[in-house]
């Protein structure tokens, strides 16, 4: 029965794939930040797993943008930041198996590639965060071409990317890059957020040690560590939030997001929380199968519905 629903899944994801389209973040390709580094793009086939659909990336300096389109669009565009401990970005797992469940919902994907903050961009620890701000502007600028409403357009993060995703709906306003040309007059503001085990805090006691070693380094200073602890971010114009997290997550501690819940709540901000006994980390869609966790893509897009 498991290999049946994984299989059945992997095909879906080839069909979506097949009608996906890509397009660079920036106009040149290469981020205008990534100028002083020198890393190559390196292609991961089998980092998640060995099928066709388990590919990762390193190396990134011309982010690029994935679009899976639904025949018929509910005005919905959500933006996916895949996890990848901040080394590497994950394609499919936390991207393309995506597609299949919410577009046949109506919901417009674009899953993105983000700069590494050690591969010595010009932003240094800001560079993902320049990337997925340029992603929202970008989104938002074209809107209509996806047959999308400007002001339905939310953010989508898993683990590391998680923390891409959370620093866009804390940190939105915050320069991260200079401004490049039109696109970047508009807000980056998502209108809602939805997190997935997400990496949250740099504290000591519950931050994920991986993250935070490649984002600031291991003997940040408090406020440094302070300025990238996202539960610490949060004020009245975050956007409203979904999370949704493992409680056996053993490398993305759950207190994660109960610390965001917390501080979201303290402000007043819409959240709704979703904790799972079981699921562990990275388990995306096609890790859920036959566990009560299975159900969380519906659970998102219900949640979406009532924000937009």
């Amino acid at each position: 029965m498991y290999t049946t629903q994984k299989d059945e899944l992997l095909a879906r994801m080839e069909k979506a794939a097949r009608t996906a389209t890509t397009f660079f973040l920036w106009p040149n390709g290469d981020a205008p930040g990534a100028q002083p580094s020198r890393v190559t793009l390196t292609l991961e086939s089998d980092h998640t797993g060995n099928s066709a659909w388990d590919r990762a990336v390193t190396g990134i300096r011309a982010p690029q943008v994935t679009v899976y389109q639904p025949e018929r669009p509910n005005g919905v565009g959500i933006l996916v930041t895949p996890g990848g401990s901040y080394k590497r970005v994950v394609l499919d797992k936390e991207g393309t198996a995506l597609a299949p469940d919410f577009t046949a919902r109506g919901y417009t994907l674009f899953v993105m590639t983000y700069r590494l903050p050690g591969d010595g961009h010009v932003e240094g620890a800001n560079a993902p965060l320049a990337d997925v701000q340029r992603a929202m502007r970008t989104i938002r600028s074209q809107a209509a071409q996806w047959g999308l409403q400007p002001d339905k357009l939310g953010v989508l993060g898993f683990s590391s990317g998680g923390h891409v995703a959370a620093s866009l709906g804390t940190r939105f306003a915050e320069p991260a890059s200079s401004p490049l040309d039109a696109v970047d007059e508009l807000s980056a503001r998502p209108d809602f957020m939805a997190l997935v085990y997400p990496v949250i805090s740099m504290d000591s006691e519950f931050g994920h040690p991986g993250s935070r070693h490649e984002l600031i380094g291991d003997a940040p200073d408090a406020e440094r560590r302070a300025h990238y602890s996202l539960e610490k971010r949060v004020d009245d114009d975050t956007p409203p939030t979904f999370i949704l997290h493992a409680v056996d997550d053993p490398a993305v501690k759950v207190e994660n997001s109960l610390a965001l819940f917390n501080a979201l709540r303290a402000h007043r901000v819409p959240v709704e929380i979703h904790l799972f006994e079981q699921g562990l980390h990275g388990f995306g869609i096609r890790d859920t199968l036959g566990l009560p966790v299975e159900v969380w893509p519906q659970l998102m897009m219900n949640w979406i519905a009532t924000k937009v």
